[in-house]
C-alpha cells in the first residue's frame, strides 16, 4: 500500500511538472520572453535543470534584453553543458558579454564556436579583422541586379567613368585598322582603346544597361589606353596610356615599358587634342587608373613607385595651377598592403573605393570602401558579395543620385576575359503600421507595446501606441518576414506573421485586436476544459489558468470568486460534485502559482443547476455537443478590487 501511494504521488509530481513546461513552451513559443523567464525560472528551482530550460531561461533574458541576468544563465548553461551548446547559445553568450562590457571574454567565446562549426563566418570575421562588426552590417541587400552588359565581348572589356549618361571603359576588341593583328603578349588579345556608350534604363525590370558604343578618337594609338575620367566641365581627360612617344614603346634600362598618365583638353572644335603626360611619371615605373576627388583639387592614381608599401600602392598629389601638381603622397598602411590596390573611385559622398588582393576578402581582386574624412581614411570594408566573388572584381563605379553603376570581373560565366556588369543600389524599405483596437468594442488601445520580430525570432524593435491605438515601425527591409507581437495588462498576448514586400516606400497595414481579459466583473479567458469525468487540470488549462494568474498579480488588491458548471449528463448529485472538484482544482492550481488563498473568496461548483439553454435532463439527447459544451464553463467574478480596474466593455 505504502509503494502505491507512493507511486501515484509520483505520478502527479511528473505531472505537474510536464503541465508547467508545457506552459514555459508555449509562452517562450509566442515571444512572450518575460512570463517564459517566470515559469523556468519556478522549473528551476523545482529541481529541473536541464539543458533546455536553463538555455531559454537565458534566452528569454537575452531576448528581452536583460543582459546581465542573461549573463548568468549563460554561464551556467556553458559550466554544464558546454560540449552540448548549440552555436547560437556560444553566439549569444558572446553578444551578451560583449554587452555587458566584457569584449575580450566575448571573443574568446566567440572564436570557440570554430570547434563546433570550421567554417563559421563569425569565427573568420573575428579572426580576420576584429571590427567584426562594421563587417556584419555592411552584409545586406546592397547591390542587386547584376547584369553582364550587351557591349561586352569575348575579348577584356573593363573599367568605366561615368558622365553624362555615358559609360567610359576599355576594350581589346578589335577595331578593324592594320593594328589589330598586333597582339599584346600579356593576354593574347589587341591593345586597349577607350569607349563611350550610353546608358539605357528598363525600369520596368530595374535593369541598367549601355549601348552604341564608340572608340573615343584622338586619344588613341596602336598600344593600350584606358582608364579615361573627365572633369566635370568635360574639358579635360585624364586616362592611362603605355610609356609611347608617338612614334616607339619606351622602355627603363630592362626594357620594360610602363604605364603613364596622361591628360588631355577639347579644343574648339570639341576634338582632343594638346595630350601631355604628368610630370610625375617615370619611365622607371608605372603610373595609372586615375580618378578625381569629389571637388577635383585632388588626383588619384595608382604606383610601383620605389618607397612604397607594397606591390602597387593608391596614391594622391595636388591638382595646381598652370597644369602644375604637388608631390605624390602615398595613402598610407590603412589602405595600402604589402599586396596590390588598384583601381581607386572616388563617389560624390567622398567615399574611395578600390581594388585590393591584400586586404583579406573573397579571392584575388575584392572591392573595398573606406570614407574619406578630413584627409584620413577609414578602415576599407569589403563590399561582399553579389559585388566581390572568388575572381578579380575591380574597377567600381557609382552614381548614388541614379541609384546605379558598374564594376568589372573575371567571374564564371562572363563572355569574355574580364567584363564589365551593371548593378542597382537596393533602396527598398518599407512601413509596417497598424492600429491596435478591442476586440469586442472596436476602440483604439494606447499605450500597447507592439514589437517587430524577424524570421529568427530577434525582437528588433518596439512601439507604444498612440492614443489613437497606432503605430509604426518605419523603414524596414523589404521582402523579409517579420512577427507582429503585442502586448497589454490586462489583455491577452495577440501576433501576427506579416511580410514586407519588393515595392518601395509602400506601407504594410497590420492591424491586431486584442481580447480584453477583464469584462465588467470577470476574468474572462478561453474555456478551461478537462477530460471526461475528471477534475485534474490539463496543460491547456494551465495555460489559460496563467492569464488569471497575470491579472491578479497585476493587481495585489483583486478578490475574486470561481464557479464551475457542467452539462446535465450524469445525475445532478454526481454534476455538481464533479464541478466542485474542478471549480477547487482551479483554485489550488492559482494558489501554487503564488497567489495569496485569501485573495479567493470561494471556489464552488453549481452542477447542472444553471444552465444557458435547454439541454436539461428532459432535452440533453436533442442538443449537439456544441450545444452541451455551452455548458461546462468556469467562472471567474471580480468580488474586491475592481474599483482600479478599467471596465472594458
Amino acid at each position: 500500500m505504502k509503494k502505491t501511494i507512493l507511486y501515484i504521488l509520483l505520478l502527479f509530481t511528473v505531472v505537474g511538472y510536464s503541465q508547467r513546461k508545457y506552459a514555459a513552451d508555449r509562452y517562450f513559443k509566442e515571444f512572450a520572453y518575460k512570463k517564459a523567464a517566470e515559469l523556468y525560472d519556478e522549473l528551476y528551482k523545482r529541481g529541473d535543470t536541464s539543458k533546455l530550460v536553463v538555455s531559454r531561461l537565458a534566452d528569454s533574458y537575452y531576448y528581452n534584453i536583460e543582459s546581465e541576468k542573461a549573463e548568468k544563465w549563460y554561464e551556467e548553461l556553458m559550466n554544464k553543458y558546454e560540449a552540448f551548446a548549440s552555436p547560437d547559445h556560444i553566439f549569444r553568450y558572446a553578444q551578451t558579454l560583449k554587452s555587458n562590457g566584457k569584449v575580450k571574454e566575448s571573443d574568446q567565446w566567440l572564436l570557440k564556436l570554430k570547434q563546433l562549426k570550421e567554417a563559421d563566418s563569425r569565427v573568420k570575421d573575428l579572426e580576420r579583422n576584429t571590427d567584426y562588426f562594421v563587417d556584419y552590417t555592411n552584409r545586406k541587400k546592397t547591390y542587386v541586379n547584376i547584369t553582364n552588359l550587351a557591349t561586352n565581348t569575348k575579348f577584356s572589356d573593363f573599367g568605366g567613368f561615368i558622365y553624362e549618361g555615358k559609360l567610359y571603359f576599355a576594350s581589346t576588341k578589335p577595331t578593324g585598322t592594320k593594328y589589330d593583328k598586333k597582339l599584346y603578349q600579356w593576354n593574347k588579345q589587341p591593345f586597349l582603346n577607350i569607349y563611350s556608350a550610353k546608358e539605357s534604363f528598363d525600369i520596368a525590370n530595374k535593369i541598367l544597361d549601355v549601348e552604341d558604343p564608340e572608340k573615343i578618337e584622338g586619344v588613341s594609338t596602336r598600344y593600350h589606353e584606358s582608364n579615361a575620367i573627365f572633369t566635370s566641365d568635360g574639358k579635360t581627360m585624364y586616362f592611362t596610356r603605355d610609356n609611347y612617344d608617338g612614334d616607339n614603346l619606351k622602355g627603363d634600362d630592362n626594357q620594360v615599358t610602363h604605364l603613364k598618365i596622361f591628360k588631355a583638353t577639347k579644343n574648339e572644335d570639341d576634338k582632343w587634342d594638346n595630350i601631355k603626360e604628368l610630370p610625375f611619371n617615370s619611365d622607371d615605373f608605372s603610373c595609372g587608373h586615375p580618378a578625381l576627388s569629389s571637388d577635383e583639387s585632388m588626383l588619384y592614381f595608382v604606383s610601383d613607385m620605389p618607397g612604397g608599401i607594397g606591390g602597387t600602392d593608391l596614391y594622391k598629389v595636388q591638382i595646381l595651377e598652370n597644369d602644375t601638381y604637388g608631390a605624390p603622397e602615398n595613402l598610407g598602411a590603412t589602405i595600402n598592403t604589402e599586396s596590390r590596390e588598384m583601381f581607386p573611385y572616388i563617389a560624390s559622398d567622398n567615399t574611395l573605393y578600390f581594388a585590393s588582393d591584400g586586404h583579406i576578402g573573397l579571392g584575388a581582386l575584392d572591392i573595398f570602401e573606406s570614407k574619406i574624412n578630413n584627409n584620413q581614411y577609414t578602415k576599407p570594408v569589403n563590399l561582399g558579395t553579389p559585388v566581390n566573388g572568388p575572381l578579380d572584381d575591380f574597377a567600381f563605379v557609382i552614381d548614388k543620385d541614379k541609384g546605379s553603376g558598374f564594376f568589372s570581373s573575371n567571374r564564371k560565366g562572363g563572355k569574355g576575359d574580364d567584363d564589365i556588369y551593371s548593378f542597382m543600389i537596393y533602396r527598398c524599405k518599407e512601413n509596417i503600421e497598424g492600429v491596435i483596437t478591442n476586440a469586442k468594442t472596436g476602440e483604439p488601445i494606447p499605450a500597447a507595446q507592439v514589437r517587430l520580430i524577424d524570421e529568427n525570432g530577434e525582437p528588433i524593435a518596439k512601439f507604444d501606441t498612440n492614443d489613437d491605438g497606432s503605430y509604426i515601425f518605419e523603414t524596414i527591409d523589404c521582402e523579409k518576414k517579420f512577427t507582429i507581437a503585442v502586448s497589454k495588462k490586462d489583455y491577452r498576448n495577440v501576433q501576427k506573421d506579416t511580410k514586407t514586400l519588393d515595392i518601395n516606400k509602400q506601407s504594410v497595414i497590420a492591424n491586431l485586436q486584442l481580447e480584453s481579459l477583464i469584462v465588467e466583473d470577470q476574468i474572462v479567458i478561453n474555456p478551461i476544459y478537462f477530460d471526461f469525468d475528471l477534475y485534474n487540470i490539463r496543460e491547456d488549462a494551465e495555460y489559460e489558468l496563467e492569464h488569471i494568474v497575470t491579472v491578479m498579480k497585476n493587481h495585489p488588491e483583486m478578490v475574486i470568486k470561481i464557479e464551475s458548471h457542467t452539462d446535465s449528463r450524469g445525475t445532478k448529485q454526481y454534476n455538481r460534485k464533479l464541478s466542485d472538484n474542478r471549480a477547487k482544482s482551479t483554485r489550488d492550481y492559482i494558489l501554487s502559482r503564488g497567489i495569496s488563498a485569501d485573495r479567493i473568496e470561494s471556489a464552488i461548483g453549481y452542477g447542472e443547476d444553471q444552465l444557458l439553454n435547454n439541454c436539461d435532463d428532459e432535452n440533453q439527447s436533442k442538443c449537439s455537443e456544441e450545444e452541451h459544451q455551452k455548458n461546462r464553463r468556469s467562472y471567474f467574478y471580480i468580488v474586491k478590487g475592481s474599483g482600479n480596474v478599467k471596465v472594458n466593455n
